[in-house]
């Protein structure tokens, strides 16, 4: 059993790598899907976290899981800084080089890559704040474990990627097209996707808060254990689906529904105004015990 000594160690090397992204501990709690309470219980050494959310951890804060284990314990916190640091340098000078520059595990802070093609794995577990990613052809690419806040995506290629375990923030995603793209155990709060693509997206075990989503295209999208709050779905939802999903302060206005499953424990905090529904939609809505007044049965 960890002694209360190692505990704190633990602890203050979990804010020392925090405060070397400049995240607070709500924003890494969101990550995590914690509370920030939980965060500073472990900096204070007065918990633990378990192994699963403690691997978690490491990938969000660019660290190996190493960093947190006793033979480490007495390692200088300094090293990992200096190793993220060095990494960062080295990848630079081989993306001149060639193809294999990695930029994973960087804090990465007001940087332009826009026009970059083939990404793939290589921001992985990367902190990125003002970075601007603009035009660029970032199909199949992969962010597992990032912390996004305020990047500038609009009009790029983001399809077939997968967004694991990461928190996006305030990031523009105007005009992109996400086709076929899965979003999983992500936290996204705040983002403008006016004019994105959500064709065959699929997000699961996540949030989706206060983003915009003006003219979106809704296609073959679909949302499981997710968290809505503070968003007004807008157009044609086709062959959409939702299960086991929470709904806060949710809009569906001027929506026209087709083929759209809805599995979810009670719609009845889901405003609908000047919606349309054929006869499938509106039977699963009615199930849910959705409020009506404000859908209209398509006739065929």
């Amino acid at each position: 059993m960890m002694t209360q000594k190692e505990t704190k160690i633990i602890g203050s090397k979990i804010a020392d790598a925090r405060k070397r992204l400049h995240i607070s501990q709500a924003q890494l709690a969101a990550g995590l899907f914690i509370s920030p309470q939980a965060v500073g219980k472990w900096e204070r050494g007065e918990s633990m976290p378990d192994i699963i959310t403690l691997n978690r951890l490491a990938e969000i804060l660019g660290v190996d899981l190493n960093y947190f284990s006793s033979s480490f314990l007495s390692a200088d916190t300094d090293t990992v800084s200096t190793e993220v640091s060095a990494k960062q340098t080295d990848s630079i000078n081989e993306q001149k080089d060639g193809p294999d520059w990695d930029m994973s595990r960087g804090n990465w802070v007001d940087a332009d890559f826009s026009g970059l093609k083939n990404l793939h794995e290589k921001f992985s577990s990367a902190n990125l704040r003002k970075c601007r990613f603009i035009g660029s052809d970032l199909s199949g690419l992969l962010l597992k474990g990032n912390h996004v806040d305020g990047c500038d995506f609009s009009g790029s290629e983001i399809n077939n990627s997968h967004i694991q375990g990461s928190y996006l923030a305030r990031d523009l995603f105007m005009e992109c097209s996400l086709r076929d793209t899965e979003f999983s155990g992500s936290h996204i709060k705040g983002c403008d996707f006016s004019g994105a693509d959500f064709t065959g997206v699929k997000f699961q075990s996540g949030a989706f808060i206060q983003n915009r989503i003006v003219d979106a295209v809704w296609n073959r999208t679909s949302f499981k254990d997710m968290q809505f709050g503070g968003i007004v779905f807008g157009g044609t939802l086709e062959r959409c689906y939702f299960e086991n999903c929470a709904f806060t302060k949710v809009t569906f206005q001027d929506v026209t529904f087709m083929d759209t499953f809805f599995k979810c424990k009670s719609l009845k905090k889901i405003k609908f105004i000047d919606c349309k529904a054929d006869r499938m939609t509106y039977a699963f809505l009615k199930n849910g015990k959705a409020d009506l007044a404000g859908v209209m049965l398509l006739t065929p």
